[in-house]
Order: structure tokens, then C-alpha cells, then sequence
């Protein structure tokens, strides 16, 4: 195998490596077991993040650069000021997540749901970095200079431009009972949407919620560029089925019980943002919780179709749709799903194409 180093970042609710919650059910796998482990044995060098469940891409992109580094989460003075929180996070001194990261390091970064936000704006500051956050005493992640240390970007159902997943419910126009949703369903989504939601407010623009509004995701986009020497690859996924009147179903043996109410009244919303953005019929298709047209790639960033004779740096590379719901690539919560082989393959091209 090459010198990669595979670093896997959960989405929405998610954990890792450093969470307890790991060690009874692996965010990467479920109950199929520990994915970092299985993909360890086949001589990857792979590793599991544990971000805010909730938080910004932001602040999630500085805890995993503070857990790289084993170094305390600093979520930059200027930034901290501007949302009325902690400057400084959890504390990975003495307990970095890899045993060194400096220009050997060789990076491929895979982020699952807003993993992808997270991941993506996290290669943005290490080779960007941030000017409004250079203070003499601030982290040197904020200095950048450092995008050489990424190899590549793999995003998995990824929500790149926000779901219509809370637009609708936010749009007065939309009426929710219109919609025929089985009872269980009902209840499973309402359970879905509690765990979804931080115990305590998090400070407004300054979430995983908001990054996830369709404008607000846009507006990320605006901010981040690619890396010319970067490789990027986007894994959209959709587990619904069109209707004789133009709406969308989730397949029920494909999409787990908890998506599903959400994933129906995505199938038949039709609307626009507040900024304008008009979210017609391709909007429907959806994987229970993210637009399949939002994980493709962000919407103004140049891409093109896999081939694997045929892979360029600095635009998305779109791997073909995968018939899977939102949780199948870790495995499946209801529904278990065989992942390994999946991952074999994956992890086989990008050691081939950057080890």
C-alpha cells in the first residue's frame, strides 16, 4: 500500500474514534462491525474523526485540524467573537489522531453527509488559510500554507448546496398533511428530527443547521476553491422511485424507517429560497435527507462524470448514483448494509491514483 492516510469524518448526529459511543456502535460500519479496523487489515491506514455533532463546518474543521496536529480546538479569536462562544474546544495534546502530520503527510479525506462541508472547508483553511485569524498566538492553521498535505477529497451524500430538508417545513406554502405518510413513519421521522437537534442553542449562523439552509450552503461554496493538485470524488446517493404524477417515493425496502416521512414530503416540495434560489423538479430525488442533485457536487464548482481511465485534479469527479439511502455507506441503522467491498474499491483507486 502507499503512505495515504485515510481520515473519515462523520455527518449530522455522527462520531468517531474519540467518542464512547464509538466502542458500541462504529459510526463507520454499524453493525457490520469497525470499518478502520477491517480496512486496516487489507494494509490501509485509515482513522475516524470525531467532530461537533452539530456545529459549523467551521468549528468542526478545527477540531479535526486540532486532533491531526494533537493539539488544543481553536476556533480563531475573530471568529469566537463573532458568535458569542469559547474561543478554544477539546484538547488533543498528547492524543493526536495520527502519530505525525507535517509536509510528509499525505492526506485523502473522506466526509460523509456534512462530513463533506466539513472536510472541504477544513482544505480550504489549511491551504488558504485565514487572515482575520493570524493573530501572533493563534493556531497555525489559520496561517495556511499547507494544502500540499492533501492528496484528496471524497465526499459521500453530501448535502454541497443545503436540503430542501428544512426549507420545507420552513415554508409556509408547503403543508405538510397534504402529504400521505404512514403513521409509523410519522413517528419515526418526529424521533429522527429530536436527535437531529442540539440539547442546548447553538449561537445563529454558527451550525450545522444553518451551513445546511440552502443559501447558507451556496454562500459556503462561494468561499472555498478547489486545489488544482487535489484530487475530488462525490458519491451522490438516492433511494426514491418516481411517481405517475412527477412526484418522488422512498423505496421502502431501500430506505431505513427514519427518512422515510422526510423523504416523501422532499419527494413532492416545490419552491424557492429566500435568496431566489428556485428548487423545481430536480430537486426531488433525494436519499431520504439530502437532494441527490445537491450531492453531486456544488453547484458552480467544474465537474465531470467518473471514469477511472480518465481521473483530473481540481474538479469533481461524480461517481455514478448509488441506489442507497442516507445511512447505507456506514452500514445501515435498521437496514444492514454490506459496506466493506464498497470501500475496498474506493480506497484501492485513490491509493493507485495518489499512494
Amino acid at each position: 500500500m502507499g503512505n495515504l492516510k485515510y481520515i473519515f469524518v462523520h455527518g449530522l448526529s455522527g462520531w468517531g474514534s474519540y467518542d464512547k459511543q464509538n466502542e458500541r456502535m462504529p459510526y463507520w460500519g454499524m453493525r457490520n462491525g469497525d470499518l478502520m479496523e477491517q480496512l486496516r487489515k487489507l494494509g490501509y491506514d485509515c482513522y475516524s474523526a470525531s467532530v461537533a455533532p452539530h456545529g459549523s463546518a467551521w468549528d468542526r474543521a478545527c477540531e479535526l485540524y486540532a486532533q491531526l496536529s494533537g493539539t488544543r480546538s481553536d476556533y480563531g479569536a475573530a471568529h469566537s467573537a463573532r458568535y458569542g462562544h469559547d474561543r478554544y474546544g477539546r484538547d488533543f495534546t498528547g492524543i493526536p489522531l495520527i502519530e505525525s502530520f507535517d509536509d510528509s503527510t499525505r492526506l485523502v479525506l473522506i466526509g460523509h453527509s456534512f462530513g463533506g462541508a466539513t472536510v472541504r472547508v477544513f482544505a480550504d483553511i489549511l491551504r488558504n488559510g485565514r487572515a482575520e485569524e493570524t493573530e501572533e498566538n493563534g493556531s497555525p492553521f489559520f496561517k495556511g500554507g499547507m494544502g500540499n498535505r492533501i492528496a484528496a477529497i471524497v465526499t459521500l451524500a453530501a448535502p454541497h448546496n443545503g436540503t430542501t430538508a428544512y426549507l420545507l417545513f420552513e415554508d409556509p406554502s408547503f403543508d405538510p398533511k397534504s402529504v400521505r405518510v404512514w403513521h409509523i413513519e410519522d413517528v419515526a421521522g418526529r424521533f429522527m428530527s429530536r436527535n437531529n437537534t442540539p440539547d442546548t442553542p447553538l449561537p445563529e449562523g454558527d451550525s450545522a443547521a444553518y451551513d445546511m439552509h440552502i443559501d447558507n450552503a451556496l454562500a459556503l461554496n462561494k468561499t472555498l476553491n478547489l486545489d488544482p493538485a487535489v484530487y475530488y470524488f462525490s458519491q451522490p446517493c438516492e433511494s426514491t422511485v418516481q411517481r405517475d404524477n412527477g412526484t418522488y417515493r422512498p423505496m421502502v425496502r431501500k430506505t431505513e424507517l427514519l427518512f422515510r416521512r422526510t423523504s416523501r414530503y422532499m419527494g413532492v416540495y416545490l419552491g424557492a429560497t429566500r435568496g431566489g434560489v428556485v428548487l423545481d423538479e430536480r430537486w426531488r430525488p433525494n436519499d431520504g435527507l439530502v437532494n441527490t442533485i445537491s450531492s453531486m457536487y456544488p453547484m458552480e464548482d467544474p465537474h465531470v462524470s467518473f471514469e477511472e481511465t480518465h481521473i483530473e485534479p481540481g474538479i469533481w469527479n461524480v461517481f455514478e448514483t448509488l441506489t442507497a439511502d442516507h445511512m447505507a455507506l456506514q452500514g445501515g441503522l435498521m437496514h444492514r448494509h454490506r459496506v466493506l467491498p464498497y470501500y475496498k474499491k474506493l480506497l484501492s483507486m485513490l491509493d493507485a491514483l495518489c499512494g
